[in-house]
């Protein structure tokens, strides 16, 4: 009868610390980190399809999007930090909520503007250096299936996939790649000064983004307010590049923890 007791005792333990452990895990996501996968090219090559992060929630303070509380205000800002250029962040789409992730360009009061695919933030140019291409295999990528688009095109599938690369130094002295596969409508825009309050994003893999330079209502995100942003994105912790994540033999495992700048 003790050892029945016992084994019982030993079950209900178990039980108690997996439950224990899943409340724990829910506290945090919910109030400090939430999770985020890659779904499409737009970030290429900072962030690949497939790569796996958890989003800092904290790092701006709370927001409407990130703050757990429902006590907690729709606008403003509680102990954080102001959004910086050259941030990694995922917002919620102003119109759709839809999550996104891009890189942050433009601060509320700045002048942004693309001319002849080259960016100028306060009427002075962005510098860029050119350095090799950046390629991979034009194939189906991620659950998606997404295949590509290449500087080189027309290629076939299983082809090299090219894609010219510079490094950009924005004023803040933070340098990341950008991507550029062909001439676009939005490598040359109007000015955008940016608002109040409010974000200017563009992704790394410029000519495969829809972001800020593009209105909300034609398929961007045009400007972001404050309350939309969810939180940083700081290092990747995972990557596959399969359709499955236990595909184990598609796992990236140099981008394992890799920090992001």
């Amino acid at each position: 009868m003790a050892v029945k007791q016992k084994k019982e005792d030993g079950i209900g333990e178990l039980i108690k610390t997996v439950v224990y452990a899943l409340l724990i895990a829910g506290v945090v996501r919910t109030i400090f980190f939430q999770p985020f996968w890659i779904p499409s090219g737009s970030m290429k090559n900072t962030l690949l399809i497939g790569d796996f992060m958890f989003v800092n929630k904290m790092a701006y303070g709370y927001s409407r999007h990130s703050c757990p509380f429902s006590m907690c205000p729709f606008s403003g800002r509680i102990f954080g930090n102001e959004p910086e250029r050259g941030d990694i962040v995922v917002f919620k789409h102003p119109s759709t909520q839809v999550d996104f992730i891009k890189r942050l360009i433009g601060l509320p009061g700045d002048r942004v503007q693309m001319k002849n695919g080259v960016l100028y933030l306060n009427d002075k140019l962005v510098p860029q250096v050119q350095t090799k291409s950046f390629i991979e295999v034009k194939s189906q990528q991620g659950p998606m299936k997404n295949i590509p688009r290449c500087a080189n095109d027309p290629v076939g599938l299983g082809a090299d996939c090219k894609k010219d690369l510079a490094i950009e130094t924005l004023p803040n002295g933070v340098e990341h790649n950008v991507l550029n596969i062909a001439e676009t409508f939005a490598d040359n825009t109007p000015v955008f000064t940016v608002p109040k309050g409010q974000y200017f994003f563009m992704g790394d893999n410029r000519d495969n983004s829809g972001d800020s330079r593009i209105p909300a209502n034609i398929g961007g995100v045009g400007f972001v307010p404050f309350e939309q942003l969810i939180g940083r994105a700081d290092r990747v912790i995972f990557s596959s590049a399969g359709s499955r994540i236990l595909y184990f033999w598609t796992w990236r495992k140099d981008r394992f923890f890799k920090a992001l700048n």
